[in-house]
């Protein structure tokens, strides 16, 4: 009997539990529906139909509890004396819940075979009076159960109305806050059609007033052109001209006055652009000749050579002078001792002579062992090193004014230009400021600035091409042509005196370029050039006899030493060598004072010991 109540209570509480999901499930879902088809309709819901439905629904249930507890007694009567367990089992099932024999772990009779089956002492009677009060407490509590399911589904669907009522205020709000928009807009789009109706009606007043305007010029214009042939028809009538008779006077006039204001525009453009090219002109040379100027430095006849003390230049002169005269003889310069404390000044016209006299000597102070010969071994290995040297200062030359690739035998010649004057001018540094000028000058006027600077470099090569016969400019054409440089470099060499009329703006600009070089205030002495062509006669006109090996002319040319060759001109012969030098020298050449000739016959016998 217990077991049976307390299924019974597990059933009811089952069921009220469905119950209430089931009704909450309902109400949501009858909820969202109403919502989705028509809000407003929810909030006409009232309270009574919806409590009706919900006794509806629990009526049903209700009736299915009922069912169940019928079939539950009918099962207890037809065996009043056991207890039903697959009944109990199957009911428990139909509501969802586990055996709870099982689960108390209370065995059955069944599960035990080696107990006696008890016998059953109550009576029929006994049995159903104790059964009649528990299920009224049943019925009263599935009573009571339904009761609570019945407010709880009337709380759900208060809450829904109220949240249908919410949801209704919201979309009233949103409604009118649309209408609201809507009406300012249809307001605003009023407004501008009727700013457009009044401009459309402003442009066709406008349109009116043009086209009565454009009438009454044509009516003027109508006028003015009858007043023009009247007035015409009048001027004839005065002058007695035709209308192509006055038409040709006035064009004649008119064209008279045109040429006489042409040819003064001419005159004034023609005026204008003079002054105008004379300053660009001005301005460009100004500009090249800025970007050529370089340092001046006089070094024409003497060289100086700074000695650690006094007592070398006693050593250089030697026991009665013989280091000296031997040093003069090999080299051909002039060494003064006396002009300078502390110093020696070499003279000579050569610029090659007085270098190599000038490293031959640093050379003699720096060893030390200054004897004949020893000073003989060091000027001829100073000779033999120049043409190294030469090559260096050509290769300089052509660094500083980025030239580069020339042929080798070119280089070394411009090497030459360090130790060759033209008028005073050292032909380096007239090479590198005209080269400079004419690059400036090319790259005003657009020419090949390349061409120019090869031509301003080897325009006087020429100059140091000492072993053939020729003027300079055609030695310098003859000496590059071997070389195959372009022909355009080869045309501004030729053409750099104006000798010849100029076949490119190149070659114009090279012998520009070598004027304002040449021509500038100070950078050439006359004096110079004449000086070393009397060195020169003089030294021609005693090696122009037989029998002489060499002649060097000294002392700005007061004095010219002659060395003869000692197996062909004797003591007695000499003599008469050194008068006839004299009286050639006084028929043939003007000088200043007088010129000392002195021959020089040296005989040296030398023997080896092996």
């Amino acid at each position: 009997m217990d077991t049976l109540l307390v299924l019974s209570v597990v059933a009811l509480s089952v069921l009220v539990a469905v119950l209430a999901y089931v009704l909450v499930k309902k109400g949501k879902t009858l909820t969202q529906k109403k919502s989705e088809a028509e809000r407003p309709a929810l909030g006409t819901l009232d309270k009574s139909q919806a409590v009706r439905q919900v006794d509806d629904l629990g009526s049903q249930e209700v009736g299915q509890v009922s069912q169940i507890a019928q079939s539950n007694q009918s099962n207890q009567a037809s065996q009043p004396g056991q207890f039903n367990q697959s009944s109990q089992l199957g009911q428990a099932s139909q509501l969802g819940q586990p055996n709870q024999l099982s689960q108390q772990g209370q065995p059955s009779q069944q599960s035990r075979p080696d107990q006696p089956s008890q016998p059953d002492y109550q009576n029929q009677s006994g049995f159903h009076s104790q059964q009649a009060p528990k299920q009224e407490v049943a019925q009263e509590q599935i009573q009571k159960y339904l009761d609570q399911a019945k407010a709880k589904a009337r709380e759900l669907i208060l809450e829904a109305k109220d949240e249908s009522i919410r949801i209704k205020s919201t979309a009233e709000s949103e409604s009118a806050k649309i209408r609201s928009e809507v009406t300012a807009l249809e307001k605003k789009v009023s407004d501008k059609l009727t700013q457009l109706d009044q401009k459309e009606k402003e442009l066709e007043d406008k349109s009116q007033k043009v086209v009565q305007t454009k009438e009454d010029l044509q009516k003027d214009k109508q006028k003015l052109d009858q007043l023009v042939l009247e007035a015409q028809e009048k001027l004839t009538s005065v002058s007695g001209l035709t209308k192509e008779e006055a038409k040709l006077q006035l064009l004649a006039s008119v064209d008279k006055e045109l040429k006489q204001e042409k040819g003064k525009r001419v005159k004034e453009l023609e005026e204008e652009l003079k002054s105008e090219s004379d300053k660009l002109a001005q301005d460009i040379l100004i500009t090249a000749m800025r970007k050529g100027a370089t340092d001046l430095v006089v070094e024409h006849t003497v060289s100086k050579i700074k000695l650690p003390d006094e007592d070398m230049k006693g050593r250089i002169i030697g026991k009665e002078g013989r280091n000296i005269r031997t040093f003069e003889e090999l080299t051909g310069v002039d060494l003064d001792m006396d002009s300078s404390p502390g110093d020696i000044m070499i003279s000579s016209f050569d610029p090659v002579r007085r270098e190599i006299a000038r490293l031959a000597l640093e050379k003699l102070v720096a060893d030390g062992r200054i004897q004949p010969a020893r000073i003989e071994e060091l000027v001829l290995a100073t000779q033999k090193d120049m043409d190294q040297i030469l090559f260096k200062e050509g290769e300089n030359l052509c660094h500083r004014l980025g030239v580069y690739n020339l042929p080798r035998d070119i280089v070394a010649v411009l090497g030459r230009f360090k130790f060759r004057f033209s008028y005073g001018q050292n032909m380096i540094e007239h090479t590198i400021e005209e080269t400079r000028i004419g690059v400036s000058i090319a790259q005003e006027l657009k020419a090949d600035v390349e061409t120019v600077k090869l031509g301003c470099l080897l325009h006087d090569i020429g100059k140091v091409i000492s072993d053939e016969e020729g003027t300079h400019i055609q030695l310098g054409v003859d000496f590059i042509k071997k070389y195959k440089l372009p022909e355009k470099v080869v045309n501004c060499v030729a053409e750099h005196h104006g000798d010849k009329p100029f076949t490119s703006i190149e070659s114009a600009v090279v012998n520009l370029a070598d004027h304002i070089s040449g021509a500038r205030p100070g950078a050439r002495s006359e004096d110079y050039e004449s000086y070393k062509k009397r060195m020169t006669d003089l030294e021609e006109a005693a090696t122009s006899f037989d029998g002489v090996e060499k002649a060097y002319a000294i002392s700005a040319g007061r004095e010219i030493r002659v060395i003869v060759k000692p197996e062909r001109v004797d003591d007695a012969t000499a003599s008469v060598l050194a008068r006839e030098i004299a009286k050639k020298i006084e028929l043939e050449q003007s000088y200043p004072g007088v010129v000392k000739v002195t021959v020089i016959r040296e005989i040296r016998v030398s023997e080896t010991a092996k």
